[in-house]
């Protein structure tokens, strides 16, 4: 008796993702002196990179930015050509109806380009996955630096310059900044290999073509303000202090309420 050996059934196989990596980067000041040490988002800052994520979104923004104002005329645009150029018959040419047939010097342009739009559709989950992994991938490198605040007073390129030696920064830099970062903006705008952005307006195609990107704690992805931090702390220990007189004045409160009891006389 002859046995079938068993053929195990093939069904999709959801692949396993590794778990991110946790990533420290060393929190400066503007002039290089480190104040602590900040673990980045792992979420954000710690993924494996999905290249085909990335291709897809980046050639979607390159697309995006086409014009598409190029436009052609066709026969039915093209001025004259009313009038049949010669008889039908009889003259031993080709027959023809209008001097502005695509065949024609000066006539129209077949299937040539009109206006249009090369904007492509992409979910909005594939455009955070795509930059964060662009992220990670800055990250995994070594190459995000991040400054407590910049403290231009008035916009000085000169301050921008040595905030790039402090930090040892040479290639193309990617400086994300806040709505409130006007002069750090101006500073780095005669720098041709620095680039500034709004962190609101943050992607990964401006994060890929930079090989240093830099944040402050008010444009880190995924991480609190410092002053929403600072804020807890102290309200923290104002409880702290308060909470044993805070406690007693309750307690005084609730015995205020209750009536005594007093024995009536008859």
């Amino acid at each position: 008796m002859s046995t079938v050996a068993e053929t195990p059934t093939r069904g999709y196989v959801r692949r396993q993702r590794p778990e991110p990596a946790r990533r420290v980067v060393e929190r400066r000041s503007q002039d290089g002196t480190v104040l602590a040490e900040v673990t980045l988002p792992p979420e954000i800052f710690g993924i494996e990179p999905n290249l085909a994520v990335l291709h897809q979104v980046v050639t979607a923004q390159l697309a995006a930015a086409r014009s598409g104002t190029q436009s052609t005329k066709t026969r039915a645009e093209v001025r004259g050509g009313g009038a049949k150029p010669f008889r039908q018959k009889g003259s031993g040419r080709g027959r023809q109806g209008s001097t502005r047939s695509p065949q024609w010097v000066g006539g129209g342009i077949a299937l040539g380009p009109k206006p249009r739009s090369y904007r492509q559709r992409t979910p909005k989950k594939m455009v955070r996955l795509a930059l964060h992994s662009a992220l990670s991938d800055r990250a995994g490198e070594g190459r995000v630096v991040l400054v407590d605040q910049w403290a231009f007073d008035l916009p000085k390129t000169k301050e921008a310059i040595a905030f790039l030696a402090a930090f040892d920064i040479e290639g193309r830099v990617l400086v994300v900044l806040g709505e409130e970062d006007a002069a750090a903006d101006r500073s780095f705008a005669n720098l041709p290999e620095v680039h500034t952005l709004l962190a609101s307006e943050l992607n990964a195609y401006d994060v890929l073509r930079s090989d240093w990107v830099v944040f402050t704690d008010g444009t880190l992805p995924g991480a609190e303000p410092r002053s929403t931090l600072d804020e807890d702390d102290e309200a923290t220990e104002r409880g702290d202090a308060t909470g044993d007189e805070a406690t007693d004045g309750a307690d005084d409160r609730e015995g205020a309420d209750e009536p005594e009891d007093t024995e009536e006389t008859p």
